[in-house]
């Protein structure tokens, strides 16, 4: 089994613990993207993963290709160019204040990148799984070139294709985002998506939910889910629940339609630690476990689990095990030190 991510990687700094942007001088600085930590994830998951994106030809750049090695991921494809690596710093939220994310990323090189600059069926060559987002094609129309480009040589490679829609407000419009995405859906076999992605991307929203107030329809997600397959034919969609109780308390689960079959979660009372990479860790944890032929009830648990936990993990990337998952996943809660 291999799998390939195509994407953005970025260095984030943040303030110390939950200092605001205005009280610190200091900045903990780490590495991640949506695609990267998918990588990272399924590496750490014994799943060798290729992570293609471009850095810069420089020591920032080559900073962000040893993070990637450092998890066993195969950096054969970040290729190096352009400008500049991306930044985002992010102030982490606590109780009633929400965290703030402001990004600093134009031009990175990976939105200078050209079509020419990807051998696609090289890159797939031995691949089983193809993962891109939402926020790839969000950085230019060069780079949704890139993404329709993969898209096209991994459904000729014989590869599973999954998409997060992870729509980014501060990167495109709904509408732009609308269209560009619409191309890509006939590729994907698996859509994977949050409470909000699917009204921002296609206007396709939950009946009989309020997402400021944590009320989040089962039957409406059914409705969304049913939708998103009619509309673009998907193999299956997964759709993350979160119950934002208040920025450092939530409610985490998930819902997953597949072979005609609904299937919801356990829900999971989170005291947040850093939530950056939470839909990503589910993503990784879902292409995982189906991977891996799990039964799709037991693939969704496996990885509401592996995002729950990622909730408990500084930093973007989720450093935890198959064994550690499948604890959480199997009913153990506890939190019980393991000696």
């Amino acid at each position: 089994m291999k799998a390939v991510t195509f994407g953005e990687i970025m260095l984030r700094l943040a303030p110390p613990g939950y200092l605001r942007f205005e009280q610190t001088n200091v900045f903990e600085a780490v590495y991640g993207g949506g695609e990267a930590n998918v990588a990272v994830s399924l590496a750490n998951f014994g799943i060798p993963a290729l992570f293609v994106t471009k850095v810069p030809d420089n020591p920032i750049g080559q900073s962000a290709v040893n993070e990637m090695r450092r998890y066993g991921v195969d950096t054969t494809y970040m290729l190096k160019g352009g400008d500049r690596l991306g930044i985002y710093f992010l102030e982490k939220g606590a109780s009633q204040r929400p965290s703030k994310v402001v990004y600093d990323r134009k031009p990175s090189a990976i939105s200078q990148a050209k079509q020419e600059d990807f051998d696609w069926p090289a890159i797939f060559k031995g691949a089983d799984w193809f993962h891109f987002t939402g926020i790839t094609p969000a950085l230019g129309d060069n780079v949704a070139a890139a993404v329709l480009d993969a898209c096209k040589a991994a459904k000729a490679a014989g590869l599973t294709v999954s998409c997060d829609l992870n729509f980014r407000k501060n990167l495109w419009t709904s509408e732009k985002a609308g269209q560009t995405m619409a191309q890509f859906m006939p590729y994907v076999d698996v859509c994977i998506a949050n409470e909000e992605d699917a009204e921002k991307v296609f206007g396709i929203k939950a009946p009989d939910t309020d997402i400021v107030g944590g009320s989040l329809s089962h039957d409406g997600y059914k409705a969304v889910a049913q939708e998103l397959k009619n509309r673009f034919g998907f193999k299956a969609v997964a759709i993350t629940l979160r119950g934002s109780i208040s920025a450092s308390d939530n409610n985490w689960a998930a819902m997953f339609f597949k072979d005609g079959e609904f299937h919801f979660s356990r829900t999971y009372p989170v005291r947040i630690v850093d939530r950056v990479g939470g839909g990503d860790s589910f993503a990784g944890g879902l292409i995982y476990a189906l991977l891996n032929n799990f039964a799709n009830k037991d693939a969704l648990e496996f990885a509401v689990a592996a995002s729950c936990l990622k909730h408990s993990i500084e930093g973007d990337h989720n450093h935890v095990t198959v064994a550690e998952v499948k604890t959480l996943a199997g009913g153990d809660a506890s939190g019980r030190v393991q000696r």
